[in-house]
């Protein structure tokens, strides 16, 4: 049983979700302040976060990005009663996998975490081979969320891996912004290019040997990217 951390401060709020991802099958645990929120994902073992921004005591910002500095990479979607642009940039950067703006539907709600929990990491492959690429400076394994720097873990939000895989599958080929939009993210989200291009800038910092100078994840000015891998 897929179990949910769901930190929000409305009652009303807290109550329904509870109740709803209950009767979908899914073991639920809830926190209604920010410091106790943070405690639990930091020291909880979750499926997935639900994470309201607006929080007493510590924002939802925060806790992901605190959660992500300590190497914890549950899925998290973010609920917002916000709608600017920046907010949904922020969160994004700051290693949310997605976010949902208040009122939201149940059923969006539902798919939005459907579709979080079957990317979630599925182990080794049927030989137990860990299945590792070389990309640049790492080593990755799509299976399991994993990124190696020699022996030492390399930090990665789900949505980083997703746009690193996609690249991947595309290698060699000029990748728009818009099919990455659509693609990775899936469901129609209000995200912009800067979105996008502030994920690659992030990635290069990950693989490239010098990230002003790549040679792994080209721009393809006015268009996209393209990723360009050493095959044996």
């Amino acid at each position: 049983m897929k179990k949910i951390l769901i930190v929000e401060d409305e009652l009303n709020m807290i109550k329904g979700l509870k109740d709803n991802l209950e009767f979908e099958g899914y073991e639920v645990d809830t926190a209604m302040e920010g410091n106790q929120g943070l405690q639990k994902v930091l020291h909880g073992s979750y499926d997935l976060i639900l994470l309201d921004v607006m929080l007493p005591g510590i924002s939802g910002f925060d806790i992901c990005r605190t959660a992500r500095k300590e190497g914890v990479d549950t899925p998290v979607i973010l609920l917002t009663a916000k709608g600017e642009e920046i907010d949904k940039v922020v969160g994004l950067e700051l290693g949310a996998d997605d976010y949902i703006t208040k009122p939201f539907s149940l059923r969006e709600l539902l798919a939005r975490i459907k579709a979080i929990l079957r990317r979630a990491p599925a182990g080794k492959d049927e030989s137990g081979n860990s299945s590792l690429v070389r990309i640049g400076n790492i080593q990755v394994n799509f299976k399991n969320y994993q990124a190696l720097d020699g022996s030492n873990e390399v930090k990665m939000s789900h949505k980083e891996f997703e746009v690193l895989h996609y690249l991947c599958k595309n290698a060699g080929k000029t990748v728009h912004r818009d099919d990455l939009m659509s693609n990775v993210w899936s469901i129609e989200y209000d995200i912009t290019t800067r979105t996008v291009d502030n994920f690659i800038m992030k990635l290069r910092q990950k693989i490239e040997t010098d990230p002003n100078n790549p040679k792994i994840i080209l721009t393809v000015h006015g268009v996209g990217y393209k990723m360009i891998l050493d095959r044996p």
